[in-house]
């Protein structure tokens, strides 16, 4: 049986090692949040900077950035400009998931008199 020896330098990161033995996400996942977690924090952590420093293309660092964010570990906020148009994304980044009731609460859109029943029509056609 081969064995594996890790040698270690100190150029190192300390992380937690609840994303590396959640069984749920892929290894694709667990490396780009490890890789996320030892990246200084003034990193370019867009799609296009991600992909820059990975074989991988941007597709497929969307992909394990959409499961990091299904399973808790990436946290999205969406910003609107002074018009109500949705501008960027600011992602949040944790060593641990995020449970629902743990998160900051969004904004949501406020409707007012929200009509729940059959709406009524203008212009009805007959």
């Amino acid at each position: 049986m081969p064995v594996f020896h890790v040698k270690k330098t100190t150029d190192y990161t300390v992380m937690s090692n609840h994303h590396l033995r959640n069984r749920e996400l892929s290894l694709k996942a667990k490396g780009l949040l490890s890789q996320m977690l030892s990246l200084p924090e003034k990193w370019d952590y867009t799609l296009q900077g991600l992909a820059y420093i990975n074989r991988e293309q941007i597709d497929t660092i969307r992909q394990a950035v959409h499961e990091l964010e299904q399973a808790g570990y990436i946290v999205r906020a969406r910003e609107r400009d002074s018009r109500g148009r949705l501008r960027r994304a600011e992602y949040t980044i944790y060593e641990e998931p995020q449970l629902a009731f743990d998160l900051p609460a969004l904004e949501k859109p406020a409707s007012e008199n929200p009509m729940l029943e059959n709406p009524t029509l203008d212009n009805p056609t007959q």
